[in-house]
């Protein structure tokens, strides 16, 4: 940023300095020497901090400093405001944005980006490009990046300027570029441009003032007419069969991949855009700099981040994207809706606010047809931008074209004032809710994310776990929401998780707990789905399993001990370590459950339990933190290790008890299968039912009583094994519990002892339910 010297009473003062026009000129102008105050009635915060920070007055409601000596409007402002009418009166130069924008540039190396649409993007582009490849220029957006820490506006020490041209009210007359780039052309601001023929001859004496190169859209055929068909010294044509050639696009990994040719040469580029048009956006920016030299080896477009209200994600999760665009004309709303399409499946819902009575006038039947292919449309009124009502610009204008011609579409008008709740009652799971116009609607996009984020409701929880996430989740990493959990679990009951993730690696893993945390949504650990029995309602909360290969490793240590990940099943390492001739892991082979679950509830069977094995515990705390605990450190017991029940145990260093023969360790590990199969079930269960009462077996006493076979709905008390409780095929959660508590009393009624569940009931507490 260059500051440079303030020239003695040069002061601004500018109306509706908030505006995405005004506070990057506002800016500009405070670079280049001007002291600039300015005032705007719906000035945001984020507006405000950016313009106070760079030393410019904020003077709401005030009258004008007697020191300044002209005024900027923005187009949006009343003749009747005030402060113009205190300017009018003092005889002070009242000036457009337009004419102060062309003044200030009128001794630099213009490179003006015009056009219909898309000028703000590919201003943006090209900005990006020029910097990257080591131009040093100023420029002027008429937006913001999503970058917060890139300005809208910069004055550089370099004479080169690139700036976003308006030509909605004609100010584009008094400007004379070096060099012009026409993204596009399409008929538009019929409030200014008496027709068609007015406005293209608009373009046509920009193009002779434009000193050194014009460039234009090939494939834009009003743009062709226009300037292909009567080619002039300087011309150059970008897109499709342009002298700078778009040969393909294509979505890839890292962003959308360009083929370019012709000009160009051979060679590939790529941006972080979406939408054929912002394909053609980057290539136009890409022209530019490469007729300015600028090698295209480099990444010029590399670091684009994207500009705000441009196809923008609010709010992105598996169960519902809210997305805002600027997008006010119906060839770019068509565009958008198309793009929206190919970046998504789902359910399509628009809230559309049009910008201005005029252009709702003349374009209806272009927005209805435009419109008609989304899914549910709610039609906001009209966002007047200070301009009078005019005659059939109204949004019921609109939804009259659509009644007739797209009768299947469901269209609801909407103000301000029920919108909100109207959309909150339509949104769907899976749904794609976009907001769309030039207008102050990006406000009610937000007012209804926030009303989605309060409650106690799943939606409410989810929208507040997905909003907690700062940190993008690897693509590896597995992201559900309502994922059915019965398939998931020995037993086979029970409903769906709020949100299942398998995160591919520690710092996943971090970023979901974190977001748990954040948002108040319980977390739970799922591994083999053995020892617990998921409610009938689900989960509402966060349910993590480390299914990923990257929790399944087991590493050999250098003194003979084994790092085991928490996602080995036990089965695994049994046969591992059988085939390494490793003694000590064959009572494991019949638990069907993962380390991590067997370190939390201190798995054993055939006399043997983990603990038995392990020297130290690698968890992480619900807060992120990872701990190395060390054997003599934890505090284990029956069925139960203090440490891993409050974390997340990541894995452990197993101790082998011996070293022995592959042979006899597959024959002991033959004999307990052996004797596994005959004394337990082979229906699908969740293991032993009750904890053994002190020197007693709660199998043995459920048997003395008479209590196999006893049924509740499809959950039976095994008959091999009266400590099962087995699922004879279409069982539910309630029938299990409900026969847990029959036996329980059954026991309680007989022998006076109060039977503790040893199966975990997943997401609630037995004692609600017992």
């Amino acid at each position: 940023m260059i500051m440079k010297e303030k020239p003695k009473g040069k002061r601004v003062h500018l109306i509706g300095i908030g505006g995405m026009g005004m506070a990057p000129l506002a800016i500009y102008l405070s670079e280049s020497g001007f002291t600039v105050s300015g005032e705007d009635g719906n000035l945001s915060v984020e507006i405000q901090k950016l313009l106070l920070a760079r030393g410019i007055e904020i003077t709401e409601g005030k009258s004008i400093g007697m020191d300044v000596e002209r005024l900027v409007v923005s187009s949006a402002i009343s003749h009747n405001h005030p402060q113009y009418l205190e300017a009018k009166d003092r005889e002070l130069p009242i000036l457009r944005r337009g004419e102060m924008l062309a003044e200030v540039l009128q001794r630099k190396r213009l490179i003006a980006v015009v056009g219909s649409h898309g000028k703000t993007t590919t201003c943006a582009m090209l900005v990006t490009a020029l910097r990257s490849g080591g131009l040093d220029v100023g420029y002027l957006l008429g937006g913001l990046f999503n970058d917060a820490s890139i300005p809208p506006a910069r004055c550089a020490s370099a004479d080169w300027v690139v700036a976003e041209i308006d030509e909605s009210d004609g100010t584009i007359e008094g400007f004379s570029p070096e060099i012009t780039l026409c993204v596009n052309l399409d008929w538009d601001h019929c409030d200014h441009y008496r027709d068609e023929e007015m406005l293209k001859e608009t373009f046509r004496n920009l193009r002779a003032r434009t000193s050194r190169a014009f460039f234009y859209n090939r494939g834009c055929l009003r743009s062709f007419q226009l300037f292909g068909d009567q080619r002039e010294e300087g011309d150059f044509s970008f897109g499709k069969e342009g002298d700078y050639t778009l040969v393909n696009s294509v979505e890839g990994e890292k962003g959308r991949i360009l083929t370019l040719g012709g000009m160009f040469g051979k060679r590939q580029a790529r941006v972080c855009a979406n939408g054929a048009f912002n394909a053609e956006n980057a290539c136009a920016a890409l022209a530019v700099s490469s007729y300015l030299c600028l090698s295209m080896e480099d990444d010029l477009l590399g670091g684009y981040g994207g500009v705000r209200r441009r196809q923008s994600i609010l709010f992105s999760s598996p169960f519902l994207t809210v997305v805002e665009d600027y997008a006010h004309h119906p060839t770019e709303i068509e565009d958008l809706l198309e793009s929206m399409r190919n970046c998504f499946s789902g359910r399509l819902v628009v809230c559309f606010q049009p910008h201005r009575y005029s252009r709702t006038a003349q374009f209806k039947k272009g927005f209805a047809e435009a419109l008609r292919h989304c899914d549910h449309l709610f039609l906001f009124e009209v966002y007047p931008a200070c301009e009078s009502y005019v005659p059939g610009g109204e949004s019921k204008d609109i939804k009259a074209i659509l009644d007739e011609s797209a009768r299947d579409l469901p269209v609801e008008l909407a103000n301000f004032t029920d919108g909100a709740e109207k959309i909150l009652r339509e949104v769907k799971n899976g749904d794609v809710l976009l907001f769309v116009g030039a207008g102050d609607i990006d406000q009610l996009a937000r007012s209804v994310l926030h009303r989605m984020a309060e409650g106690e409701s799943r939606r409410s929880r989810l929208v507040r776990f997905f909003s907690s996430l700062e940190h993008s989740l690897s693509n590896e990493t597995v992201v559900k929401v309502e994922e059915p959990l019965a398939a998931k679990t020995t037993l086979r009951v029970g409903g769906m998780a709020m949100v299942y993730c398998e995160p591919a690696s520690p710092e996943d893993l971090q970023s979901l707990l974190m977001a748990g945390g954040k948002s108040s949504v319980p977390v739970f650990l799922l591994g083999r789905g053995s020892n617990l029995i998921v409610p009938d309602e689900g989960v509402c909360g966060l349910v993590i399993r480390l299914q990923h290969p990257s929790w399944r490793r087991i590493q050999p240590q250098q003194d003979g001990a084994l790092w085991v990940g928490a996602g080995v099943r036990l089965k695994e390492l049994c046969g591992y370590a059988c085939k390494k001739e490793l003694q000590g892991f064959e009572f494991l082979e019949g638990i069907p459950g993962t380390v991590g679950g067997a370190l939390r509830m201190n798995a054993g069977a055939m006399g043997g339990w983990i603990y038995d094995l392990v020297e130290e515990v690698q968890i992480m705390t619900f807060s992120g933190e990872i701990r190395l605990i060390k054997h003599e450190d934890l505090h284990v017991e029956y069925r139960r290790c203090h440490e891993v029940v409050e974390g997340i145990a990541l894995g452990a260093i197993l101790r082998p008890a011996a070293k022995e023969k592959s042979l006899s360790i597959a024959q002991n590990i033959e004999q307990m299968q052996k004797q596994r199969h005959e004394s337990q079930p082979r229906e699908p269960s969740a293991g032993c039912i009750f904890k053994n009462p002190p020197n007693e077996s709660a199998g043995k006493i459920i048997d003395e009583l008479g209590l196999k076979g006893t049924r509740v709905g499809r959950a039976e008390v095994s008959s091999v094994h009266a400590n099962f409780i087995i699922n004879r095929g279409g069982a539910t959660s309630d029938d299990v519990i409900a026969l847990v508590r029959k036996v329980r009393n059954q026991v309680k009624k007989d022998r006076a002892i109060d039977l503790e569940p040893e199966v975990l009931l997943y997401g609630k507490e037995w004692t609600k339910v017992l």
